[in-house]
């Protein structure tokens, strides 16, 4: 079983968009990666006690534990998502990159 973390762009989304993206991932990531864990990085009221500096470290603490990142579409444009990317491919974590399946 592989864990994975899923790293998309949020910026002007609602819950809801950010739900259903997520859904999408992690299915995708499950047809390709056979049996997946979810790692639940993804805090719908984050933002109310969490910077956004706060939020990515807290990302990048779970990204700590993952198996694969998985990099959802338009994650190139977000700078969080970049970030995490970076630390994905600096630290030797799998990379899924979705933007074109």
């Amino acid at each position: 079983m592989k864990r994975i973390f899923i790293a998309q762009p949020m910026g002007d989304k609602s819950t809801r968009e950010i739900l259903e993206e997520r859904a999408h991932a992690e299915k995708i990531a499950g047809t390709i990666l056979g049996e997946i864990e979810l790692i639940h990085s993804w805090e719908p009221n984050a933002k109310e006690h969490l910077n956004a500096v706060e939020n990515l470290g807290r990302s990048i603490f779970l990204l700590g534990s993952a198996d694969v990142a998985v990099f959802a579409p338009g994650w190139n444009e977000a700078r969080g998502c970049l970030i995490e990317h970076e630390v994905a491919e600096k630290y030797g974590i799998k990379i899924l990159d979705l933007s074109n399946v």
